[in-house]
């Protein structure tokens, strides 16, 4: 069956040769896994689950869905699949902006890079093709001036760079991809996949005028479904434009909220609550720093808030993407609460390319070592000066410490003596959720695929915001089942590739609707729901191959033995309890999937 919506092109690159060719996509493929996450992830489980990470033989894959760059609400985004650095397992890692909408309107749905050049290279896309072209004046350079450079060279208009900074050339194993600066691909370690390639950048050429349209005969289906998802968020209480809170303060709409409830992780998750938490809250910044809202494409929310300090030590600084992850990271977790001191900060990071979140962890824990007197010359609490320069440190991979937090949160906590003090989960820290206030993100936490991740089952949207229906934070029966529904919705919805607050405001049905508009392939909520359920398995079934079997789910002791504070005050995690009732609805045998459901969901 031919697929409408598809540029029905991928990019083979190998980057020891620079042979390059094209193929189709396969239709049986996009049947089962759709595209963005769901066949990326196919596409690096083809390759195999047994590679090194940062050998060439690990292939990267940048992957668009089969609505990136149409008119359909929320469809800016891209996928990055690829086996991860940082946690041995599969990992897709996210980025919005423009540059995946320009990667379809240059012609393709997918870019599968293998090998490693011998010297520095960068990719351009354009009209259907992909050349190689020398990027040896690029290397040592941040990503601003790379994107800078890389967009006045080709021409500037309908151009997009996605770039690694010095943290992905020098392999940190957190390093990010970024694009327009301040739009990453964060967690993971892909950008040190990228730099391990000697992948400076990769350049999307495309104009709006070439993005799909439906045939005349279907024209009425697409408008009806581009118009039933816009309505969905028009009418959503978080992400109704300039009314809803993702779109006043965006993300960090939640610190105050997360806060109050005391599911907060402060100092190192040492406690759950910080009374200072407000000043670099979604409604201080907007008061006090905020100067403009960008967007995505095709996205009437514009959760995206650039911010500039005016003021101060740090006046001068502006950056885009000053999140509730990166305030909380870069913020309370490490007991520093000024906001231009954050900025400052994430401008480095995002320069560097590194993840906010797992940095944050990093300096957190170094912070905690430093406490214990396991550090020498480490980081004080709230010490924002000198976590600028450790910063520059990790990502030069510059001296014994830069090369061990480089590591990430685990491979520091180890090298310290203590691996209890990361808050990590398969090698990945955690974001700005404590499990011991919000329990079903804890199972999420344990469960996931690629590591510690809110994103994969943001079960705080029915927890905290009660959507799609309020549950209590605090209970633990249900949460295996509610857990496994939001993994599923969500694998679905990254793999067409629709921003994650589309579920905020769209469920299943919509989602069904505007793939079948788009594609004319019938499509139903169920089928979204077990097609989600067939892309998380086969992660799963990745990783259980490359040696994450049972015990692979599980939390730091931290959340099961120290109670929490705040709002929260006295619970831990009741993991174990939730496992088993996880495990029952997903038909897995203590973390690991069984032949049969392989099976019935048709990956073998």
């Amino acid at each position: 069956m031919t697929l409408a919506g598809y540029a029905n092109r991928v990019a083979r690159i190998d980057l020891t040769t620079g042979r390059i060719e094209y193929q189709p996509i396969d239709p049986e493929a996009a049947r089962k896994y759709i595209g963005g996450r769901g066949l990326g992830v196919k596409y690096v489980f083809d390759n195999g689950p047994e590679v090194d990470p940062l050998s060439p033989e690990n292939l990267l894959c940048f992957m668009n869905g089969p609505l990136t760059g149409s008119a359909i609400n929320m469809s800016g985004r891209l996928a990055v699949c690829t086996k991860s650095p940082l946690t041995g397992g599969v990992t897709d890692s996210h980025m919005g902006g423009w540059s995946a909408a320009r990667l379809r309107w240059a012609g393709f749905d997918g870019l599968l890079f293998r090998g490693a050049a011998p010297t520095p290279v960068y990719a351009i896309c354009e009209n259907g093709t992909v050349r190689l072209a020398d990027a040896s004046d690029l290397w040592g350079k941040g990503i601003r001036e790379t994107v800078r450079i890389l967009q006045e060279r080709h021409g500037g208009k309908n151009v997009s760079v996605m770039a690694i900074g010095p943290a992905g050339e020098n392999l940190v194993r957190y390093a990010a991809i970024l694009n327009e600066n301040d739009r990453a691909a964060g967690r993971g370690g892909t950008g040190a996949v990228m730099g391990a390639k000697k992948l400076k950048a990769v350049v999307a050429i495309g104009d709006i005028k070439d993005q799909w349209k439906p045939a005349d005969d279907r024209r009425n289906t697409f408008e009806d479904a581009r118009k039933a998802g816009l309505k969905a968020i028009m009418e959503g209480a978080l992400t109704a434009p300039r009314k809803g809170g993702l779109s006043l303060y965006g993300t960090n709409v939640l610190m105050n909220i997360i806060n109050e409830v005391g599911a907060l992780p402060a100092f190192n998750g040492k406690e759950t609550f910080h009374p200072d938490a407000e000043a670099i809250s979604g409604e201080t910044i907007r008061a006090q720093y905020l100067v403009e809202e960008p967007t995505c494409h095709a996205c009437p929310v514009a959760c995206k808030k650039l911010v500039e300090i005016k003021e101060g030590p740090y006046a001068g600084v502006r950056t885009e993407s000053f999140e509730y992850e990166t305030a909380w990271a870069l913020g309370v977790n490490c007991g520093l609460t000024d906001a231009g001191a954050v900025a400052k900060l994430l401008d480095l990071c995002n320069d560097y390319g590194m993840d906010t979140i797992e940095l944050g962890n990093v300096l957190s824990t170094t912070m905690e070592a430093t406490e214990l007197g396991l550090v020498k010359d480490g980081i004080a609490w709230g010490d924002a000066a000198r976590m600028s320069e450790v910063a520059g440190l990790i990502a030069r991979a510059e001296g014994d410490l830069g090369k061990t937090l480089g590591l990430g949160a685990y491979g520091a906590a180890k090298a310290f003596g203590r691996p209890d003090l990361a808050n990590s989960v398969k090698g990945q820290a955690i974001p700005a959720y404590d499990p011991r206030g919000i329990k079903g993100i804890g199972l999420g936490y344990a469960t996931s695929n690629r590591g510690a991740c809110h994103l994969r089952g943001y079960t705080v949207a029915s927890e905290i915001a009660g959507i799609p229906e309020q549950t209590d934070r605090l209970a633990t029966e249900g949460k295996g089942s509610l857990l496994k529904v939001f993994q599923d919705l969500h694998a679905f919805s990254d793999s067409l590739d629709l921003c994650k607050f589309s579920a905020f405001a769209m469920g299943a049905a919509e989602y069904a609707q505007a793939y079948s508009a788009v594609t004319g392939v019938p499509f139903t909520a169920e089928d979204v729901m077990r097609t989600g359920e067939r892309i998380y398995n086969l992660e799963r079934y990745y990783n259980n191959l490359a040696g994450l079997g049972e015990g692979s789910d599980y939390l730091p002791k931290r959340f099961l033995t120290e109670p929490a504070t705040g709002g929260s005050a006295g619970q831990v995690s009741e993991l174990d309890v939730m496992l088993r009732e996880y495990y029952a609805a997903r038909g897995w045998r203590n973390g690991v999937v069984p032949e049969e459901k392989l099976r019935e969901l048709e990956i073998i």
